[in-house]
């Protein structure tokens, strides 16, 4: 059995609920940017649907990140290591529901501009979320 009480180490079932969720989230939302931004496969990806399950991964994913927050990232401030990564992660995400907010109750004058801007950091937090993975497995 593996050791979960390493500092920063998350127990198996929150690492796959922040894995899944915040994947899902990117996925959806990177499927919903190609079909209905760059129309790509419009018919499917552009649907109302794929932005629903979007928006709900989104919801996932902010649980997931409420999740890691008291132990995981108290744990990757005290150690230091990927912290660039993790705290990018951080403020990401952070863009990105304020964003997702702006998207759903903010005036219609800016919601080009906010699209515009949460895909732009969506696609820059996946990167990350990617390579802070990545580097965890070194």
């Amino acid at each position: 059995m593996k050791n979960t009480n390493r500092l920063g180490k998350m127990p198996v079932w929150q690492r796959q609920f922040v894995l899944t969720s915040m994947l899902s989230c990117s996925l959806t939302g990177i499927a919903y940017l190609l079909g209905h931004e760059f129309h790509v496969g419009q018919s499917i990806m552009g649907k109302h649907s794929v932005l629903m399950w979007h928006g709900i991964a989104a919801m996932m994913a902010a649980m997931a990140l409420g999740s890691v927050l008291p132990f995981h990232l108290k744990a990757g401030l005290k150690s230091k290591k990927k912290l660039w990564s993790g705290l990018s992660q951080l403020a990401f995400l952070a863009a990105l529901l304020i964003s997702g907010a702006l998207l759903y109750y903010g005036p219609e004058e800016i919601r080009d501009q906010v699209i515009t801007t949460h895909w732009m950091i969506g696609l820059a937090f996946f990167a990350i979320f990617l390579l802070h993975g990545v580097y965890a497995k070194k």
